[in-house]
């Protein structure tokens, strides 16, 4: 890895976990990708239960196809197809010991922004699973709330549109456009401020882009 990329990660990445640990979110920073299996080994345990959030940073990390090969009980959405058997591993997973999804943005001083379509990622993130592992690469990083939601509208909203092939405005002209469609994907919103249960949630800032 470059040096200058290297040494501006790791500044980036202090400031953030002193802001992340006032919120009562524990923060762990890595250089890569590839070192993140290992440290989910270190906390998730064989026939641990684990469920997950749809989310294009787990699979560019390699994260569901570890779980989906390992003696893990893995909740996994994708192995059904109708949306009676997706809503009952929803549920499920709200007894889940882990839970990994990514964000739509992290502000620098610690609040945690998600959007969803149907709910069940950002209600899992608020209650139920025992443990909560927030991924993000640098890229979901921004100043502030304003900036924040931004990024969403202009970025993030549109193009998790496009990868889910959704007919709304924002897959035709690239942006958001607080659209009235049936097959909208922003319809709730999270700004996760802090958690009241110690050793609940965990942030894992991985210096490169990840996801949209």
């Amino acid at each position: 890895m470059d040096i200058v990329k290297k040494w501006h990660g790791e500044k980036i990445a202090e400031k953030l976990k002193k802001n992340l640990e006032k919120r009562n979110i524990e923060m762990f920073y890595l250089e890569k990708k590839e070192d993140l299996t290992e440290l989910i080994k270190s906390f998730v345990k064989e026939n641990d239960t684990v469920s997950y959030g749809g989310s294009v940073t787990l699979k560019e990390t390699g994260v569901l196809d570890f779980f989906r090969s390992g003696n893990y009980v893995f909740l996994d959405r994708d192995a059904y197809e109708t949306r009676e058997e997706k809503d009952e591993i929803y549920r499920k997973s709200f007894s889940a010991d882990y839970y990994f999804l990514s964000a739509s943005a992290v502000t620098m001083d610690g609040e945690i922004l998600n959007v969803d379509g149907n709910g069940n990622r950002i209600a899992a993130m608020i209650f139920g699973p025992k443990k909560v592992f927030v991924i993000i690469g640098m890229n979901k990083l921004t100043a502030d709330i304003k900036e924040a939601e931004e990024r969403i509208r202009l970025y993030a909203g549109p193009m998790d549109a496009k990868v889910l092939s959704k007919q709304t405005p924002c897959t035709v002209t690239g942006e958001c456009s607080d659209c009235r469609s049936p097959e909208r994907i922003c319809n709730k919103y999270l700004v996760y401020r802090r958690e009241m249960n110690p050793d609940r949630m965990k942030v894992i800032l991985i210096n490169e882009n990840l996801g949209y």
